[in-house]
């Protein structure tokens, strides 16, 4: 009676996709990944921008950095 081994696992996901459908599943997964992504916002608003926050450079910007080189 120890750890489950990967029939006890295949067996438990095709029972959770008969009682609740891919569907359902689907919209489970995309509700705990958005929330997941709103609890790292959260983290961040202490003024510490995450690479997601960032701006992208204007590309003027950049076209005229090569021109003064």
């Amino acid at each position: 009676m120890g750890s489950f081994s990967p029939v006890h696992w295949l067996i438990v996901i095709v029972i959770v996709l008969l009682v609740f459908g891919p569907g359902r599943l689907a919209g489970v997964g995309k509700g705990l990944g958005e929330g997941i992504r709103q609890f790292k916002k959260g983290l961040n608003e202490d003024g510490t921008p995450s690479d997601d926050d960032k701006p992208a450079a204007p590309k003027a910007q950049l076209s005229e950095k090569k021109d003064e080189a």
